[in-house]
């Protein structure tokens, strides 16, 4: 079973910024209601795009850091990174169907088509 990988500040840029597939960071915090609605939804995404996008979670509370460098200022918030970069900001607890057009987006980008 995929889920998504538990960032920190110290190894944002190895699991994000330096991916070759693109990442979603799910910025979130352990006292957000709508945080835990979403992340069912995250995880279920997670097992679908398998090997064509990385999921990880970033808790803003002890990684302040980077929450900071992204401006972020409401949760959750997720952020889409595509060669190192945010190509796609989405705040808060959205249904599935509006992350997975997002990300299939992002895919179709990829491939050119």
């Amino acid at each position: 079973m995929t889920h998504p990988v538990d960032i920190t500040d110290e190894t944002f840029d190895q699991e994000v910024i330096q991916s070759n597939t693109p990442v979603l960071v799910d910025f979130w915090a352990d006292w957000c209601a709508p945080c835990k609605m979403i992340a069912p939804i995250v995880n279920e995404l997670a097992e679908e795009y398998d090997g064509r996008i990385k999921f990880t979670k970033l808790d803003v509370d002890s990684n302040p850091v980077t929450a900071s460098n992204f401006s972020i200022r409401g949760i959750p918030t997720m952020l889409i990174f595509k060669k190192g970069q945010p190509v796609e900001s989405i705040v808060g607890a959205v249904p599935k169907s509006t992350l997975k057009k997002k990300l299939d987006e992002i895919i179709n980008l990829d491939s050119g088509s």
